[in-house]
């Protein structure tokens, strides 16, 4: 007597009639996504390291590696800028710790989405495998890319704020308010996972 198939989990693998399997295989279209989101990673890697190299030119002397410094972060003075100033690399480390989190927040979007809806990664016992990637689901990855959202936000208005002599009042209004936004919608994201996912023993057993 034939036994039937078994799945990874060594359960009886179920076999979906052609019309299901065909739109449960759809989940493989988003593949090309995440791929695409690997190169577009590979880009900020990249970014990164230019403008650290850039950094270390101008922290040795080099005019024109400091000029594209204080493009790039758009400072301007009312003096011509001929050598580094705390201002300058406190903006550039910004833009640089900026880069690190936008990578971060992808990395969630990438590693969190595939193993939420397309395949597991069965990572399962790898040394490796992050921590917060064993419990997590649509919400969690919800509420985890709306605290990462807030974390650049946060960097982007403090290097604004930094450089405040360079923007408008109208533009500080409004990057502090979309800040304050963001806040509100991640406690909002946060208040309705608890409401839907409350906490084990949450509530008293009369």
């Amino acid at each position: 007597m034939s036994q039937a198939p078994l799945s990874q989990a060594g359960k009886p693998a179920h076999k979906l009639p052609a019309l299901p399997n065909l739109i449960f295989a759809s989940r493989w279209l988003q593949l090309p996504l995440y791929l695409g989101l690997i190169l577009a990673q590979g880009v900020y890697v990249v970014h990164f390291w230019v403008e650290l190299v850039h950094l270390i030119e101008a922290a040795l002397g080099n005019p024109d590696a400091l000029g594209k410094l204080v493009s790039s972060i758009g400072y301007k003075a009312d003096a011509p800028v001929t050598a580094l100033n705390e201002t300058i690399i406190m903006l550039v480390v910004l833009a640089l710790i900026d880069v690190v989190m936008i990578s971060n927040l992808l990395i969630m979007v990438i590693v969190g989405g595939y193993e939420t809806f397309v395949s597991r990664m069965n990572l399962e016992g790898h040394p490796d495998q992050p921590e917060w990637l064993s419990h997590v689901n649509a919400s969690v990855l919800k509420v985890k890319l709306a605290t990462a959202i807030i974390g650049i936000s946060s960097i982007h208005l403090l290097k604004t704020f930094i450089n405040a002599g360079n923007y408008t009042d109208k533009v500080l209004m409004w990057q502090t308010i979309i800040h304050i936004a963001f806040l509100f919608s991640a406690l909002a994201i946060a208040l309705a996972d608890r409401i839907m996912h409350p906490p084990a023993g949450g509530t008293d057993a009369h």
